[in-house]
């Protein structure tokens, strides 16, 4: 058994992991990261960089579909699924390659191979080779797809999770996606545009992550359009030899798969908390201030996916580096506030949220205005044929500032950017509207939003109808 002491130990090397070391050795040299599995984040292995590769093969054979109605014609596209899948795990492993570089850059002493589990406050042990004392602890163990042990018993190897589907080596002909969150509503269209038979099943009605009853409705309405889906029902599965059954009130179809994509668990069951002395909560995570890392006022701390709150790569690493610098400076732990929330789905339409959702502003009891604009007339929107979907925007009553905003829509991707920093920087409505506005592009309709919203918070006059360069104040 080998001993080993540190004054900074990690547990974990994806996202959070990885800027949380480079954090703590700005004070101590003195710092070990244990990673119990293969390296690489999850973002780059099985997450966002694979998935979005399989959506730019799905929306490339989209735009040829869909070509015609631009007076432009050609043959049907013929969809190689060997050779959308070779790409996409190529350039996975690529993105994977950079990842494994870095950590191979670390100095040797800095690594160890093994799952880490307390056995005491401060203490880890790693597998059945090391024991480390560690000055301070930060818990970087991510997450993993949260998934029924019963299908699991019963599909067996025709049960799949994102992870994957990413080492499919050609396409199968039909996938069961079940969940209707921001994994299985991305994966479920890309497999759908890819000739795949596809259907998505929900519990609830709700598809998408937003919050805003209206766009709830209109989320719904939009990829009921294109994706067969069956919601608001509890399902049963059986399997028949290489196939999946999955049964409804509506009756039985089979499939060659079955994707659960039904929300994420972090991984913290098998770190020993219960030798740890740390405050844990109902699900068995500790509880840790978002601001600093730390958990009650021990020197451990916990970054990224295995804190169960924002599982987004950017999230992660603005929680590792708070984390890793306060574990590096522990006891000088200093708050550090975050940045505004943005998350966006990668769909078509595209989904985003910027700064506070409209369910967070009503649990916060803030008395506040929204604005609307929908896309369908909007001009650079049908230029495109891209006209689908709306955009919410919110601000405080009395001060103006704006405070958040949800959308579906075309190019939610960037205008998210630009309202989280509206947001973080505590723009007015007027503030925004006073910013330069080009024509014709997309960003003219969050201008007719917030023209509306200034107009409901009794701070504008009425919006001018198909305005197209009127003046900020009009």
């Amino acid at each position: 058994m080998i001993s080993l002491q540190r004054d900074v130990v990690i547990i974990g090397t994806g996202t959070a992991g990885m800027t949380a070391y480079r954090s703590a050795l700005a004070h101590t040299s003195s710092v070990l990261a244990i990673e119990g599995g293969p390296y690489g984040t999850t973002c780059a292995r099985v997450g966002c960089m694979p998935s979005k590769l399989l959506i730019a093969a799905a929306e490339a054979a989209h735009s040829a579909v869909e070509a015609h109605r631009f007076g432009v014609h050609i043959a049907p596209p013929r969809i190689d699924g060997a050779q959308v899948m070779q790409r996409v795990r190529d350039e996975r492993d690529r993105f994977v390659g950079f990842v494994t570089e870095a950590v191979d850059k670390w100095p040797a002493e800095h690594r160890l191979q093994g799952h880490a589990r307390f056995v005491a406050p401060g203490a880890l042990q790693i597998d059945d080779h090391t024991r480390v004392e560690a000055g301070r602890i930060v818990i970087a163990t991510g997450s993993t797809p949260d998934i029924s042990p019963a299908w699991r018993q019963t599909l067996g190897e025709r049960l799949i999770v994102n992870d994957d589907v990413f080492d499919w080596q050609t396409l199968p002909a039909s996938v069961a996606v079940v969940g209707t969150g921001v994994i299985g509503l991305e994966l479920a269209q890309a497999l759908h545009r890819l000739g795949v038979r596809v259907r998505v099943y929900g519990r609830s009605g709700r598809v998408g992550p937003l919050t805003d009853p209206v766009l709830q409705a209109l989320s719904a309405q939009i990829f009921a359009a294109e994706l067969p889906m069956t919601l608001g029902v509890e399902l049963t599965v059986a399997r028949d030899g290489e196939q999946v059954l999955v049964t409804t009130p509506a009756g039985t179809e089979r499939f060659d798969y079955l994707l659960a994509a039904t929300g994420r668990t972090p991984n913290v069951k098998t770190l020993g908390l219960e030798h740890a002395g740390l405050p844990l909560g109902a699900n068995g995570v500790p509880i840790a201030d978002g601001n600093t890392g730390q958990i009650g006022n021990s020197p451990v701390f916990l970054a990224g996916d295995a804190s169960d709150q924002h599982m987004l790569l950017h999230e992660a690493a603005d929680a590792g580096r708070i984390a890793g610098d306060n574990a590096g400076r522990y006891p000088d732990v200093r708050v550090r506030p975050r940045r505004a929330p943005l998350a966006v789905v990668f769909s078509d339409p595209q989904i985003m949220l910027a700064g506070a959702s409209y369910t967070q502003l009503l649990h916060q009891g803030l008395a506040f205005q929204t604005g609307q604009v929908s896309f369908e007339d909007q001009g650079r929107s049908r230029v495109m044929l891209k006209n689908r979907g709306a955009l919410r925007v919110y601000a405080e009553c009395g001060s103006g500032r704006f405070l958040g905003a949800e959308m579906i829509g075309p190019a939610a991707e960037h205008l998210g950017h630009l309202l989280a920093w509206s947001a973080q920087r505590g723009d007015t409505v007027q503030q925004m509207l006073d910013s330069p506005f080009y024509h014709p592009v997309i960003e003219e309709g969050l201008r007719s939003a917030l023209r509306e919203l200034q107009r409901a918070l009794h701070m504008g006059p009425p919006p001018v109808e198909r305005c197209l360069d009127c003046g900020p104040g009009a």
